[in-house]
């Protein structure tokens, strides 16, 4: 007897429940601040935030999702110790030729020439002068690293616009260059 108790307690529920359901309204929203949540203007005050202002700096020393630091400083110091120190960490399937030449080609080319003779379209128009030929410079892996990520004299940082991967081609396809000339 009990037991058909239970199951009629059990219908009597079920058909309460389901007999308000009504398809042309939505359900509802259990913490409708996790769907909706609370706009706040990016530099407006604010008193969610202990500075009292909606824009927060990134917490010291976080990185951004995928960008390797590079631990060598912008100093004199550092690019010798780039040189000395710094080897390609890409292996034979991860270097691509093709791509670190167009690479070349679109970035370095217009002042050191697509032979790495510093010959570029800019060098003969003499916008720039002084740039080097490959063969005449005792350069490193870590050299060309070291000054495509921070740039020197004349040549300004390419950091933002090539990724790690591909200034590492960049650098694997000017030691071909250097490699070349020097023949």
């Amino acid at each position: 007897m009990k037991a058909l108790y239970k199951i009629v307690a059990l219908v009597g529920v079920s058909i309460a429940a389901t007999s308000c359901f009504d398809k042309s309204k939505p359900n509802y929203q259990f913490f409708p601040n996790m769907y909706e949540s609370v706009a706040y203007e990016t530099y407006s005050e604010s008193d969610a935030f202990n500075s009292g202002k909606e824009g927060q700096l990134p917490a010291k020393g976080s990185i951004k999702r995928g960008f390797e630091p590079y631990g060598y400083e912008n100093t004199p110091a550092g690019y010798m110790q780039a040189k000395a120190e710094l080897k390609s960490p890409l292996d034979s399937l991860s270097v691509n030729p093709e791509k670190g030449a167009e690479l070349y080609n679109i970035y370095c080319a217009v002042c050191h020439g697509e032979k790495g003779d510093g010959q570029g379209t800019l060098v003969k128009r003499e916008k720039f002068l002084g740039v080097p030929n490959y063969a005449d410079r005792e350069i490193t892996e870590g050299s060309v690293f070291h000054v495509i990520t921070y740039g020197l004299n004349s040549m300004g940082s390419h950091a933002n616009q090539l990724t790690q991967q591909e200034r590492w081609m960049v650098t694997d396809h000017v030691m071909k260059l250097k490699g070349e000339l020097s023949k």
